[in-house]
């Protein structure tokens, strides 16, 4: 299952062709491409898939759906290991 994940924007690559951002997933940050959103601000949410920030959301919502996709396991299930690694590297607790 692909799934549109709301994210943050934290950072924005005005030089970068195509446009990029920094996008965080509720403590795991990927980049992505923000091409169909050139007027997107840092610290706006949007829905990515497949690497394509698509749509811009409001706070409220990404949160809820943030929320949601954890307590039905769709994060992991979407995400999978890689998920966990990068909230574990992100957070310090990665073994090594």
């Amino acid at each position: 299952m692909c799934l549109a994940v709301p994210g943050k924007v934290v950072s924005i690559d005005h030089r970068a062709d195509p446009l990029t951002g920094l996008i965080d997933f509720g403590g795991v940050q990927k980049q992505a491409c923000l091409e169909y959103l050139p007027d997107i601000r840092v610290g706006e949410y949007v829905i990515v898939h497949v690497g394509f920030a698509l749509q811009r959301l409001d706070e409220e919502s990404a949160r809820a759906s943030l929320e949601l996709f954890g307590q039905l396991g769709l994060l992991e299930e979407e995400f999978g290991d890689a998920w966990e690694q990068a909230a574990r590297q992100e957070s310090g607790t990665e073994a090594r």
